[in-house]
């Protein structure tokens, strides 16, 4: 055990400096939320608003906690792609040679995406006063528990989908195909609400990442903003709610991914 948790923390390690050393990785990661802030969320806002929220609460409020969701999908899922890099560069040969339990390396580079997907969602906190949001300390670190917790859950999607992939191209193309549908079924771009058809609404209602963008909303709007919410349904679920989803789908796909790595080759 002790050997295993050493070889993950050196895989995690790893995985931080690749991330500190890549600064067009961060443009990118804050530039994409920023667009669909502006420009879809001013667009919407200006021209439909949101139907049924409470006043004061416009389309760009609503529309944040979603923004940092899919923030949190795109860089959680498209970390496995390093499980690709690294066999086709030859590391991964040599890290599955080494006396060290193949459970390890999953975990490493599953805790390494996720770490860098959190440290993402607080830089992107910079962005709430843009959507008018007040954060306070409490809610900050709410939202990063429940980031790391989405994020560790998706990255273990990722390394279990790469793990089974023979090359780049096959695994972004399988990633774009899950990702948008995960994305606009979620809730993050409009709400689970009633007047949502209803084979959409039991789409959503079966979307892991619908109650990882409504445990987010829990985490950012308190108060009578929060109550305001849940009795417009943009909230739908209780908070342990969600955090049970979360943990429930983060304790089987580390699960996948760790079965998935196990039965990895090298070449």
């Amino acid at each position: 055990m002790a050997e295993g948790l050493s070889a993950a923390y050196t895989i995690w390690l790893r995985e931080m400096w690749r991330f500190a050393r890549d600064f067009s990785r961060l443009v990118g990661m804050i530039g994409q939320p920023l667009l669909y802030l502006i420009v879809i969320g001013k667009g919407i806002t200006a021209t439909m608003g949101l139907r049924g929220a409470p006043s004061g609460l416009d389309y760009i409020t609503f529309m944040y906690p979603g923004i940092l969701a899919m923030s949190v999908l795109f860089t959680a899922l498209f970390s496995g792609v390093s499980v690709i890099w690294d066999r086709d560069f030859g590391f991964l040969k040599e890290v599955l040679v080494a006396p060290v339990p193949r459970w390890a390396v999953a975990f490493g580079k599953a805790m390494g995406g996720a770490t860098v997907t959190t440290i993402q969602t607080a830089i992107l906190l910079v962005l709430a006063p843009l959507a008018g949001i007040p954060l306070t300390l409490r809610g900050v670190v709410e939202l990063l528990v429940l980031a790391f917790l989405l994020a560790l859950a998706l990255t273990s999607f990722g390394v279990a989908l790469a793990s089974r992939m023979s090359s780049m191209q096959g695994f972004q193309m399988i990633m774009n195909f899950l990702v948008m549908p995960l994305y606009f079924l979620s809730g993050a771009m409009f709400p689970l609400t009633d007047r949502v058809p209803a084979w959409m609404r039991a789409l959503m209602h079966v979307d892991p990442l619908t109650y990882g963008v409504d445990a987010l909303r829990h985490a950012i709007y308190t108060g009578p903003t929060l109550a305001a919410m849940r009795a417009a349904q943009l909230v739908r679920f209780d908070l342990a709610t969600d955090v049970a989803v979360l943990l429930a789908l983060t304790v089987v796909l580390a699960g996948l991914a760790t079965a998935a790595f196990s039965r990895t080759r090298a070449a």
